[in-house]
């Protein structure tokens, strides 16, 4: 039960992220409110690592042995993001926690191919299925909107 509970805030807590980054973008700018979603980040992840009970060794990783690609989780996050606050007045939450949804589980599928060798059928499927109600919906709605002007 604890577990539904910190799920069902942990969404929420998404929800109202991208509100909060959607109206920053609104008052100071898209770049603007970007580079604070992620210096306000950086300096959380840094105030949590030094209250944490966790011990880091930086002398035994350098940054030559960091591969290239694990840099890409910074420029990914600054995308969705960027894409989240511009999207987010243009388009309903519902769609748009759906257009996130089926992004992560295919980009999640991507990854288990390239890092693992493997390809879920059943993921595959679901996000199908996933992205075809999803059209379908849209459609639905283009012909209600169409219908009433």
């Amino acid at each position: 039960m604890v577990y539904l509970i910190i799920s069902i805030l942990a969404g929420v807590s998404i929800v109202i992220a991208r509100i909060i980054n959607s109206n920053l973008a609104d008052k100071i700018g898209l770049l603007e409110g970007t580079l604070i979603n992620f210096v306000t980040g950086l300096m959380l992840s840094i105030i949590f690592l030094l209250f944490s009970s966790e011990a880091v060794f930086l002398s035994s990783l350098t940054l030559g042995n960091v591969p290239i690609w694990a840099y890409l989780g910074g420029v990914a996050g600054v995308i969705v993001i960027f894409l989240s606050s511009y999207l987010t007045p243009k388009v309903s939450a519902f769609y748009l926690t759906l257009f996130i949804f089926i992004g992560q589980l295919f980009t999640g599928i991507v990854i288990d191919y390239f890092t693992l060798g493997e390809l879920s059928q059943g993921k595959i499927l679901g996000g199908l299925l996933v992205l075809f109600g999803l059209v379908f919906n849209l459609k639905i709605d283009r012909k209600e909107e169409m219908g009433s002007a």
